[in-house]
């Protein structure tokens, strides 16, 4: 970083850091004033969030899209000062706010000799569920590898911010570009990871070949998590994520597999779309509604249906 940055940016990093350090209360006082801001006064892509509602939920009427909308902004200003406070949280806070369930099936894994993935979305509090490393047996696996897949961002100052946040509980950041490789590389050395996928995002355009029915749209879903995945015998789970109330979630690991090789091509895929598309029916407001989803329409392929899925592209 260019030395003229580090000082252009350094009172913006002091007042986060002092942000942080203030109680819950203070904290949401200023998510009370972000939401009125983005929602309000600049209307922070509200244009994309209602869209996105209308097409994705065409049976619910305007007064309860309308509903949603504004509960996601509520949320979304909640999150930003969440993940703020990542900066200076503690472990047992941590656990308080946060609370695993099945978070076994990584032990099991690992004492398996097996690395599992991990697949997440832009779903509660996502910047939170690193905080896994908590929750599973780190003496017993002391030789594990517990990371997440991200793409740097191209502002280098904050991309130095976000990776100190999500490797705050010491997990290991690796870019998208390399992940093939060094998962590679542990598992010649003995070791074995547990490394979690975003797997809700656009894909890039030549990773587009698994469309799905998803929330009324025909919509491309990533699929190197499960190629990485079945090339190295992994197992596979999905965080479930629920928001119980302000500042306080659970997260339950569903498995989808104990070997992704073992499985139809594309059904590990296919099950997490799955699993995402129900969470996101049933507390709508959480999902990440400003994102963008369908700005590259694709279509289905032909013989392409809901119903026939899981074999349709395990014959592909």
């Amino acid at each position: 970083m260019k030395w003229y940055s580090k000082i252009l940016y350094a009172p913006l990093g002091w007042g986060l850091h002092l942000l942080a350090l203030m109680p819950w209360w203070v904290l949401y006082l200023h998510a009370h004033v972000l939401y009125f801001i983005a929602y309000h006064l600049i209307g922070y892509r509200r244009k994309v969030v209602q869209q996105n509602l209308a097409e994705c939920f065409p049976e619910k009427s305007e007064q309860e899209r309308k509903a949603i909308e504004k509960e996601f902004y509520h949320h979304f200003a909640d999150y930003v000062v969440e993940t703020l406070k990542l900066l200076h949280i503690s472990d047992d806070e941590m656990r308080k706010r946060l609370v695993f369930h099945n978070a076994h099936v990584i032990d099991d894994a690992l004492d398996n000799g097996q690395s599992i993935v991990l697949y997440a979305a832009h779903y509660g509090n996502w910047e939170w569920v690193t905080s896994i490393t908590l929750w599973f047996d780190s003496v017993r696996h002391s030789d594990a590898v517990q990371g997440q897949v991200y793409q740097p961002l191209e502002n280098e100052w904050f991309d130095r911010f976000f990776l100190r946040l999500r490797q705050r509980f010491h997990t290991v950041c690796i870019s998208k570009k390399a992940i093939l490789r060094e998962m590679i590389s542990c598992e010649r050395e003995g070791r074995h990871l547990g490394i979690g996928f975003i797997a809700d995002q656009h894909p890039w355009t030549n990773d587009e070949g698994h469309v799905l029915d998803f929330l009324h749209h025909p919509t491309a879903f990533v699929t190197g998590a499960e190629a990485i995945g079945r090339k190295l015998h992994c197992r596979a789970a999905y965080f479930d994520m629920r928001k119980l109330r302000r500042g306080h979630y659970e997260c339950t690991l569903v498995p989808l597999s104990d070997d992704i090789a073992s499985e139809p091509r594309g059904s590990i895929t296919t099950r997490y779309a799955r699993l995402l598309e129900q969470r996101i029916k049933e507390e709508p407001a959480y999902w990440l509604w400003t994102h963008k989803r369908w700005k590259r329409p694709v279509t289905f392929p032909d013989g392409y249906t809901r119903e026939n899925e899981l074999e349709f592209y395990a014959s592909r």
